[in-house]
């Protein structure tokens, strides 16, 4: 498509409010989806972490029981 001037590119032939409208929702749910991506995954691995130690805390203490 050709535009005249960078105001035209910037109008859209009069669809202005809906190509970028379109183009915000659009980016704005990709990115949020990052984020939402990244924040679970972050909150899975602390899950990881505390469960890996929890375990090793209730081994330490059968360990510990078994000695007495």
């Amino acid at each position: 498509m050709y535009f005249v001037s960078f105001s035209a590119f910037l109008e859209m032939g009069g669809y202005a409010a809906y190509v970028w409208g379109a183009f915000t929702i659009t980016f704005g749910a990709l990115f949020w989806l990052v984020i939402s991506a990244q924040l679970t995954r972050r909150k899975l691995f602390l899950e990881i972490k505390n469960q890996f130690a929890r375990e090793q805390r209730i081994n330490k203490t059968k360990r510990m029981e078994n000695t007495l």
